[in-house]
């Protein structure tokens, strides 16, 4: 076992009280390591080897992805929120032998056959060798192409859980809510690992008690609910999520006075929706992280925060800007991507482009993503996207430049009977703020909101900026020049 591994199931040997709830049903550390050791015992005797969970969230997600560390098998979550042709894929490309979930259309047409305890077997048709060590295979849903599978060891996962464990201890956590999908590695090791280090009690609910509703949409009042019922000390939220809740409280809806450490990371935070939240007395903490680290590498945190930045690298890791700005990452990170060369780096590139000051990172956006004006001039859209959306009227936006003399936007309203004055006044206010290269020069109403549904943004909230710039490419050319 890593020596990561062994820290981690001995501190919750020493663990008492509550560990786990989903309603009414709890499960004390105690019933926790029992339940747990009874599960991997279970799949030992299966002599099953990858496996993949096809859960909601909830205590059997949480059970089972914690069994699977305890046995040394391979782990893949099934993200809900990913298509069918996307599922399909991971349990291919992966060479899953066993499915927990229920028996679907996609399970039948992939082989798999109910067996003992409810749960999926099959032989698969073919194996890719993974790294020597992977415990965790998290795919990422990505922009283009199929979901790429990301293989982690236990030391990764369970050193970014200690780190932030460590960060956390300030704020005297004791019950932290999932909000976000256990599929997803952010909430699965911030979400799960790291309270579980603390002695916390983990809060599961279904994702439809949270608000999530099919793969993209998203009701507000039944998470305003949750966390009524809930009352917990921590969450982490997207960005567009942590913008819902500020929105809200400043209208006048009552959040849990409960709540001591709000995580939020995913995507960019604009500066003006901390100032928000502080305005509000809500403890937002930004952090950056990816699946290539496994998870988090840089948070603010009670003793060292500073809006505009996403915190200073958290102890397991060292970070570094190369020549052209982008941030590189040394310490625990992924054995490779599946059906990869194994990944012999000792510094890892992220694709962002950042700096430091007083050594926070700052980030300015993705590499790739950056667009060079007909000027000459470097413009991260994130940055502009994300003044936008602090827009009210602006729900969505998608800002573009390439080898043009003056950038277009694509705006989703936040309601679809306001008018253009409103949408362009709000670009006003932002340009207002921005350098000429940078700004909206020309704006288009966009025909329908970006989602996965459509194929304009990812199950996470991302720009498919490719799909995007096919869709509105032809309009773009009856805009004045």
């Amino acid at each position: 076992m890593q020596p990561a591994a062994e820290r981690f199931w001995a501190m919750l040997e020493q663990h008492n009280g509550i560990a786990l709830s989903e309603g009414p049903r709890q499960l004390s550390y105690a019933e926790l390591r029992h339940e747990v050791a009874t599960r991997a015992s279970q799949l030992e005797q299966l002599g099953v080897q990858r496996v993949a969970l096809a859960l909601d969230n909830g205590l059997e997600w949480a059970l089972w992805d914690l069994a699977l560390l305890r046995a040394e098998l391979v782990c893949v979550p099934l993200p809900g929120f990913f298509s069918p042709a996307q599922q399909e894929h991971v349990l291919q490309h992966a060479g899953i032998d066993c499915l927990i979930g229920a028996a679907s259309p996609l399970s039948e047409r992939c082989g798999f056959r109910p067996t003992a305890s409810g749960l999926l077997q099959r032989e698969p048709d073919a194996v890719t060798t993974v790294p020597a060590g992977t415990l965790k295979i998290t795919y990422t849903s990505g922009t283009t192409g199929q979901p790429k599978g990301v293989c982690l060891d236990a030391e990764a996962q369970l050193a970014v859980a200690e780190s932030l464990w460590q960060a956390s201890l300030p704020c005297g956590v004791r019950q932290h809510l999932c909000v976000l999908p256990l599929a997803t590695l952010l909430e699965n090791i911030a979400g799960l690992y790291a309270p579980l280090l603390a002695s916390a009690r983990v809060e599961l609910r279904p994702l439809a008690e949270i608000g999530f509703s099919g793969a993209a949409g998203f009701e507000l009042p039944r998470l305003l609910a949750t966390l009524q019922a809930s009352q917990p000390h921590s969450l982490i939220l997207l960005p567009q999520l942590l913008l819902a809740l500020v929105s809200a409280a400043e209208q006048g809806v009552s959040l849990p006075s409960s709540l001591r450490f709000i995580a939020v990371g995913g995507g960019r935070v604009a500066p003006q929706l901390l100032e928000r939240a502080e305005r509000l007395g809500l403890p937002v903490f930004e952090g950056y992280g990816l699946s290539e680290c496994a998870s988090v590498v840089c948070l603010n945190t009670p003793e060292a925060r500073r809006i505009g930045t996403v915190g200073r690298p958290l102890p397991h890791v060292e970070l570094r800007q190369a020549d052209d700005g982008e941030v590189l990452v040394r310490g625990p990170h992924m054995l490779g991507y599946l059906g990869e060369p194994q990944l012999t780096e000792e510094w890892l590139p992220t694709g962002d482009l950042g700096h430091f000051e007083d050594g926070f990172l700052v980030l300015h956006g993705r590499k790739k993503h950056q667009f060079v004006t007909a000027y000459g001039r470097n413009v991260n859209p994130e940055w502009v996207e994300a003044e936008l959306v602090q827009q009210a009227p602006i729900a969505q936006a998608w800002l573009h430049g390439e080898a043009l003399a003056q950038n277009v936007a694509v705006l989703v309203p936040r309601r679809a009977e306001l008018g253009d004055a409103e949408l362009q006044a709000a670009v006003e206010r932002v340009n207002a703020g921005l350098p000429d290269y940078a700004r909206v020069h020309h704006w288009l109403r966009a025909a329908e909101p970006f989602n996965a549904g459509n194929g304009l943004a990812t199950a996470n909230g991302r720009l498919r900026r490719n799909a995007l710039f096919n869709r509105y490419q032809s309009a773009f050319s009856a805009l004045p020049s």
